[in-house]
């Protein structure tokens, strides 16, 4: 799963195992990071209103219309 490095994605979260700052069936703002996705995480922004890096295969990705986008986009 690669994330384009000029637009934030979305994902839904699809497990949460030890992490209590996601829920399942939610969507959370994924941010750029090469880096980390090399390795197989995804930087989210999760309940805390951080970002954290979490393993990829808790989250599924999904294509949102362009307003929602904007909606839910925090911007870091």
């Amino acid at each position: 799963m690669k994330y384009q490095n000029n637009k934030f994605s979305f994902v839904v979260c699809i497990e949460n195992k030890d992490c209590d700052d996601l829920e399942k069936r939610k969507v959370y703002q994924v941010l750029p990071d090469d880096k980390a996705a090399d390795e197989g995480y995804l930087r989210i922004v999760d309940e805390s209103g951080e970002d954290y890096l979490y393993p990829e295969s808790y989250f599924i990705p999904v294509e949102l219309p362009q307003k929602i986008q904007d909606a839910l986009t925090i911007s870091k």
